[in-house]
């Protein structure tokens, strides 16, 4: 693509999805050309508001638009893997919040039809953006961890009240937000997962996928490493402020988010005298890595719909939307490899799938597959 033409994007779901029209528009690589939604009255307000003149409540007719070079799908789950899959086929780059898909087979299909298409294919996952790990990765990077012992993910959020998708889901298919930072860190996918279900949620919410669990936790061995990761997800009747994070045991030095919001991770740094061993630490913001124009969007006070669940429960995402906005541009120009890419995202998201799948089978080891 030639570096001096604008990328013409389209937003799919303007819930969440609305967040990022503001980004794309000030980014200098991108323009906004069409927004789609099933309900045409909030689709018309969310284009006068932002001044979109291509509308759309039907997205196979979007896709039929020769104007647009690439769309950003943020629907409803059991949308994710049919809707990256007719973007791809149609010629279209493709990213798309998490996760990937809800099967193992749709995730193979994703990657078969990125291949097929050469498009740019990307899951948007806000944690590996996210300043907290962007801190860690930095940390690591530069060996003040030294070598990494031990991964661990926590994502544990109460769902009730959510869209009508979400009741008694299995926790570990939506387990991307803790799985990921694990993965992204050591910059290697998982080869296969033990996990163990916990609890039991109300009888009325189990009927819904037949998943009886309030809490899953999985541990998962890592390819061509001798470090072993564990995540724990909760969704439905489990006492538990909000919390997305990930904790990193190294050699020399341990990352250590923090239990409540508000408050700041902790550095345990080995050889120093006990009382001396615990310092919190604040986390810089990494908006020096982004174009001028969209820095401010790192900040909460850029999010407009600050009511939204997922902001006031996310902290903001950690200031990862221009960060995802920016990488999928970039990959399109052909700057860097889109990070994570379709095999990426798929091994997020099938350690998720393949997880709840042995928490069924009573904790049996399943091998996560490869394409």
């Amino acid at each position: 693509m030639a570096n001096d033409k604008k990328i013409r994007v389209a937003i799919v779901g303007l819930g969440f999805g609305a967040e990022f029209i503001p980004i794309y528009q000030k980014h200098p690589h991108a323009e906004i050309v069409a927004i789609c939604r099933r309900n045409k009255k909030e689709l018309d307000a969310c284009g006068e508001k932002f001044g979109i003149k291509g509308r759309y409540t039907d997205y196979s007719k979007l896709l039929e638009d020769p104007n647009i070079d690439a769309v950003h799908i943020n629907s409803p789950i059991p949308d994710h893997a049919p809707q990256s899959l007719a973007a791809l086929n149609a010629g279209k780059h493709c990213a798309c919040t998490v996760p990937m898909a809800t099967s193992v087979d749709e995730c193979k299909a994703i990657v078969e039809a990125q291949r097929k298409s050469g498009k740019v294919y990307t899951m948007m996952e806000t944690v590996v953006y996210s300043r907290e790990y962007l801190f860690v990765k930095e940390l690591y990077d530069k060996g003040e961890l030294g070598r990494i012992q031990f991964l661990r993910g926590s994502h544990q959020q109460d769902m009730d009240g959510w869209p009508d998708y979400w009741p008694g889901l299995p926790p570990m298919h939506y387990a991307t937000h803790c799985v990921s930072p694990c993965l992204a860190l050591l910059g290697k996918h998982a080869e296969s997962v033990v996990c163990h279900g916990s609890g039991r949620i109300r009888e009325d919410l189990i009927k819904r996928y037949n998943s009886p669990f309030a809490l899953e936790t999985a541990t998962f061995k890592i390819k061509d490493s001798d470090v072993i990761a564990e995540v724990t997800r909760s969704l439905f009747d489990t006492a538990r402020q909000y919390r997305e994070s990930f904790d990193a045991t190294g050699s020399k030095a341990s990352f250590e988010w923090q239990q409540v919001e508000n408050e700041e991770p902790v550095i345990h740094t080995k050889g120093l005298p006990e009382p001396r061993i615990a310092k919190r630490v604040k986390v810089p913001d990494y908006a020096d890595r982004l174009p001028e124009p969209i820095r401010r969007f790192t900040q909460p006070a850029a999010i407009q719909d600050a009511e939204h669940l997922s902001f006031l429960q996310g902290g903001g995402h950690g200031g990862s939307h221009p960060h995802l906005a920016h990488m999928f541009l970039s990959a399109i120009r052909g700057e860097r490899p889109p990070m994570p890419d379709a095999p990426t995202s798929a091994n997020w998201t099938m350690v998720g799938i393949c997880a709840h799948e042995s928490a069924m089978k009573g904790g049996e080891r399943v091998a996560i597959p490869t394409f």
